[in-house]
């Protein structure tokens, strides 16, 4: 009695999967439920081939295939979704190391456990679809078949003739398409970015060749900058968002307006405008390599390429005019060989030779406070040679829990004195619970990096000290919101009145905090500007 019952629940069940999973890729990308009310291409497809097959394992190896390419569908559909959410761009087929880094985002913010067993989870429902929608397909054939030969050849016939209608122009109410193919589609789309990202990588060479500041003599470089040590000071995650029209904004717009007064009283002049980031949320390397190459790098591939180059660099100017260059990471554990090989730094600075012995801050295993401290007593005390340094502050770096608070410069010793305060010392977890504790920890973050750096120039004058801070990209969108925009914030900082006179073109506003208004350039503008501002012989 409850076979025949439990036989026509299967096949429901079987027409629902091959209605539905082929739709979902769909149904991501349009973020939109209605992308359902369709009939998807590729299960029609599935149907009118197993119905022709006559072999059985003919029929099984279609149908597998057919489940393995919707779920290859489905991973191209989520990769992007998750990508565009989280750095509001494409994910690039052609380049799998951004999943790699978006496991380590994942995995700082849940945890390594938790991480893996998420990937696991993924792993069984991707198995489990691909097998579910073969015994989908191949149940549904089974029922064609049981109705006999004629029905086999007549879903054909009329599977076939309504496929060429639908796709032909076939519409629904509203001018939906009665057909659609989401799953093909996710995957034609996967593949013509990757073919995108392979063509930037082939006209990368080219464009390095074309380098007017290359052969520069270096006589001729930096000139105006002579006797200057000069620090570019990326703030992770300092965003447009952290200074305008959030709720977190206005706690970063005070230390910004106390910081500028302070700056003022001190002696020091600031000028700010807004540079366009090539990435967002995070991959922090491509925004350094665009500010330092003067190219605009906005993909792995494309990185990876540029460090294997000869590309002239920032650094490269002032180590070739005769600057000691310095790269402080306080992030990095191990040796960055592409800091000797590429920009050739001639001192590199991580977590394991600065001597910090305190407690670490998640990813931010260093606070910025001890960071400036350390280059100010190795690098900037007593008589020395002119320094050019990058330095990457990154106790703003997600998931901006916890946090250090600024302790008294002279108490900072080996780093043990740091500790996370009762109000900063939420866990990781129970910030990211709630979107607005995200926001409201992330704008703390900001409000700690810059006011280290502030109370860094209010407690050692160095007259001949030029800092250029900016922001490396904008927050995750849970942070910065759909569809924000992709500028940060960028100030350069000195005593020197020459060091604004060489830059009166640029028409740059006053102060360290800019508004909407500001000038805007493409990070990849900015190195070829700064050299020709400061090299004036050339």
């Amino acid at each position: 009695m409850s076979r025949p019952w439990f036989r026509r629940a299967g096949l429901v069940l079987a027409v629902l999967l091959l209605l539905a999973l082929p739709l979902a890729p769909g149904v991501i990308a349009e973020h939109s439920a209605a992308a359902l009310v369709r009939l998807p291409v590729e299960s029609i497809l599935v149907i009118l081939l197993l119905a022709l097959l006559p072999w059985r394992a003919g029929r099984r190896a279609v149908a597998l295939v057919f489940g393995a390419f919707v779920v290859v569908a489905l991973l191209f559909a989520g990769l992007d979704a998750a990508f565009e959410y989280a750095l509001s761009t494409h994910f690039d087929a052609s380049d799998w190391q951004q999943v790699g880094d978006g496991f380590g985002v994942v995995r700082d913010s849940i945890g390594t456990p938790a991480t893996i067993a998420v990937l696991i989870g993924l792993v069984l429902i991707a198995a489990a679809t691909v097998a579910g929608l073969a015994w989908a397909a191949l149940r549904v054939d089974a029922a064609i078949r049981r109705a006999g030969r004629a029905a086999s050849w007549t879903v054909a016939s009329v599977t076939a003739a309504w496929v060429v209608a639908a796709l032909v122009g076939s519409q629904l109410v509203a001018g939906q398409p009665a057909a659609a193919a989401s799953s093909i589609d996710a995957i034609a789309s996967a593949s013509s970015r990757a073919s995108a990202a392979l063509s930037a990588q082939a006209a990368l060479p080219h464009e390095i060749a074309t380098d007017r500041y290359a052969a520069m003599p270096s006589s001729q470089l930096l000139t105006a900058l002579k006797g200057k040590d000069v620090v570019i000071a990326f703030i992770e995650s300092y965003g447009q968002v952290a200074v305008q029209g959030t709720s977190f904004s206005s706690g970063v717009d005070q230390v910004l307006r106390d910081g500028g007064a302070q700056l003022a009283a001190d002696g020091y002049t600031a000028q700010s405008a807004f540079l366009t980031s090539p990435t967002f949320g995070g991959v922090s390397w491509l925004a350094h390599s665009t500010l330092q190459s003067g190219l605009w790098i906005d993909k792995q591939q494309v990185y990876n390429k540029l460090l294997k180059s000869s590309r002239f660099t920032l650094s490269d100017a002032f180590a070739n005019a005769g600057w000691k260059t310095v790269s402080d990471i306080p992030s990095d554990t191990h040796p960055w060989s592409y800091g000797s090989s590429f920009y050739h730094y001639g001192t590199l600075l991580d977590t394991n030779n600065v001597g910090y012995l305190g407690p670490t801050f998640g990813y931010a295993r260093i606070p910025d406070q001890y960071t400036w401290k350390y280059f100010q007593d190795h690098e900037l005390a007593g008589p020395h040679q002119p320094v050019m340094a990058e330095i990457d502050f990154v106790s703003s770096h997600t998931p901006w829990a916890p946090l250090p608070q600024l302790v008294p410069w002279s108490k900072i010793g080996d780093g043990t004195v740091y500790a996370p305060q009762p109000a900063q010392g939420q866990s990781t977890n129970t910030v990211w619970a709630d979107p607005k504790r995200v926001q409201a920890a992330y704008g703390q973050s900001i409000q700690y990096s810059l006011g280290a750096m502030f109370s860094f120039l209010h407690n050692y004058d160095d007259p001949n000290l030029v800092i250029i801070a900016l922001g490396d990209h904008q927050p995750a969108t849970v942070v910065s919101g759909a569809g924000a925009n992709h500028e940060v914030p960028i100030s350069i900082i000195s005593k020197d009145p020459s060091v604004f006179r060489a830059i009166s073109g640029w028409h740059w506003q006053s102060g360290v905090l800019p508004t909407p208004d500001a000038p805007l350039w493409r990070m990849s503008a900015f190195r070829d500007r700064f050299l020709g501002a400061f090299s004036p012989d050339r």
